[in-house]
């Protein structure tokens, strides 16, 4: 089905253009109600869709545009396990992961709880273990380090998590993440530990991803170099992994190897094993409340009307964003330090997923997909991009993302955040119009010269879309809920896109050409012949200046 050629789809563009020229000062004048009828409460976490050039009726439509999709039953279809990752004939259950009643799920068919709940166990005795002391390493010290290696959903996702979740964290323990290839990711890190203190654990489902490997291997070399013997692996190494085999290979044995399943996705496994960073930071029972926040907004996606899902809503707001007004990017703006991370997490949750112009029966798109996500902590970028913002001339919609109250409280500090969040979002959606900026300036005592100078510069458009997430606290479950939403608001966008938002098969012609250019950057064989002009010239630079 070409969407675009639909009666909802064209219904949209009427809303378009009446929409275009609309200015969000209007829609908010014309409607005192208009916070009330566009925002929407989940246990506390607040969507405030309010400041988006919307209206009722382009709402109406684009909620006509999900069933005409078949939203509904397509994330009924991923909550039955069935395998809707088709490219992989994989399941896609991340649900499963927080499931967190004594019940079969997805089916009594098709229980997967037996093994989730085992390691889940598995999880719980490794973290009362070294949070309270009893895990000893190979001179019989505590663990005080633990480093995370992994790349992509293994590093994103619990970094993210640990991070925001610091105040919770164990006050003698300390966290570290290394993902980059590049020795200067690790190399300091371990110039500062000690190794009779150090856990680190391996996140990689196929235990062959290269970054991950290397870097596992140094610190293995690091690790043995003071212990110089063996078994001390035991003591200092844990694997989260589907392939147990090479674990055991690297020395890792099997009461240290946690499972992952292929119908997790790395992107969505921060819910499983691959959380055990997070769990030793904030324990296993807070570990347990993300799980509750996350399985809170999955039961809302699974059981709220459209026309009330915050998911839903969320993905639909982006579509019209994306497919009616013109925008190529989105801005992802956390206030609160804790969750600096939001942004790089969620360009691989969006981008990763939904990057694509081939549909699920592999013609073109009908229209553009996921747009560019990007972004910063907003107080750093009020100083930084926020002037392209407001007066750049892009279309760029906001997500703004902030909790009421502080999770590392200062006197002072709160109010003035809260305050800049909430000024920078109805400073891009009702910018001051030129006769404002007139009567600011003449207020001011300037000159009819030097108003007429200033003038042109004191002018915002305005007219920013943008959406504000507000949160009581930073909180495990409030968490939890927060990641959730976002991972079905990408879900919804990719089955009314008719993309398949649970492969990525683009990030492996990268691999494959890496593997074939290393040969020839470690000069250990000529040139293929086959190499570009370019390629071949940046490898000879190499050869000539690199120390590899």
């Amino acid at each position: 089905m070409n969407i675009t050629q639909t009666p909802e789809w064209q219904a949209l563009l009427q809303d378009q253009q009446r929409l275009e020229h609309t200015h969000l000062r209007d829609l908010f004048a014309n409607d005192a109600q208009r916070f009330q009828r566009f925002s929407a409460e989940l246990d506390g976490l607040l969507i405030d869709y309010s400041k988006q050039r919307v209206d009722a009726e382009a709402v109406r439509h684009l909620l006509s545009l999900a069933r005409l999709a078949n939203v509904e039953e397509w994330r009924d279809r991923m909550f039955a396990g069935e395998k809707i990752n088709f490219s992989e004939d994989r399941a896609v259950l991340h649900t499963a992961l927080r499931h967190m009643e004594f019940s079969p799920f997805p089916s009594a068919e098709l229980d997967v709880m037996p093994q989730v709940r085992a390691v889940r166990k598995q999880m719980r005795d490794i973290v009362e273990r070294v949070r309270s002391g009893l895990w000893r390493g190979f001179k019989g010290d505590a663990i005080q380090n633990v480093v995370n290696i992994g790349i992509g959903g293994s590093d994103l996702g619990p970094k993210l998590a640990s991070r925001a979740l610091s105040a919770y964290q164990h006050p003698h323990l300390n966290f570290f993440y290394v993902s980059n290839l590049d020795s200067a990711h690790l190399a300091p890190l371990l110039e500062k530990l000690d190794p009779r203190t150090t856990l680190f654990i391996v996140a990689s489902k196929t235990f062959t991803t290269q970054e991950t490997s290397i870097n596992a291997q140094t610190a293995r070399t690091w690790l043995m170099a003071a212990a110089m013997e063996e078994w001390a692996i035991a003591k200092h190494f844990i694997a989260v992994t589907s392939s147990p085999d090479k674990a055991h290979e690297f020395g890792i044995p099997d009461e240290n190897i946690l499972q992952i399943w292929d119908w997790v996705g790395g992107r969505y496994s921060l819910w499983s094993a691959v959380g055990l960073s997070v769990a030793l930071s904030i324990g296993m029972n807070a570990f347990e409340r993300m799980l509750q926040g996350a399985q809170t907004m999955d039961s809302h996606f699974r059981e709220a009307p459209l026309e009330k899902n915050l998911p839903v809503l969320m993905a639909l707001i982006s579509i019209w964003n994306t497919n009616f007004l013109g925008a190529e990017t989105t801005a992802i703006l956390p206030y609160n330090e804790s969750i600096r991370h939001l942004p790089a997490f969620l360009q691989q949750l969006e981008m990763e997923s939904n990057g694509k112009t081939v549909s699920r029966d592999g013609e073109p798109l009908s229209c553009r997909a996921n747009p560019i996500v990007w972004g910063e902590i907003g107080v750093n970028g009020q100083h930084a991009f926020f002037q392209l913002l407001h007066q750049g001339g892009w279309l760029i919609p906001c997500d703004f993302v902030v909790a009421a109250s502080s999770d590392h409280p200062l006197p002072g500090h709160q109010a003035p955040l809260l305050a800049n969040c909430l000024a920078q979002s109805a400073a891009l959606a009702f910018g001051k119009t030129e006769q404002q900026a007139r009567e600011e300036l003449s207020q001011a005592g300037l000159s009819e010269a030097q108003l007429a100078r200033l003038l042109p510069h004191k002018v915002f458009a305005g007219n920013q879309p943008s959406t504000t997430i507000l949160m009581p606290g930073l909180d495990p479950f409030q968490l939890g809920m927060l990641i959730a939403l976002y991972e079905h608001k990408v879900f919804v966008q990719g089955v009314i896109w008719s993309i398949n938002s649970f492969d990525q098969w683009g990030v492996e012609l990268g691999k494959q050409l890496a593997n074939r250019l290393l040969p020839a950057i470690l000069g250990d064989q000529a040139f293929d012949a086959q190499l570009d002009a370019s390629t071949s010239g940046l490898i000879a630079y190499f050869r000539r200046h690199g120390h590899v």
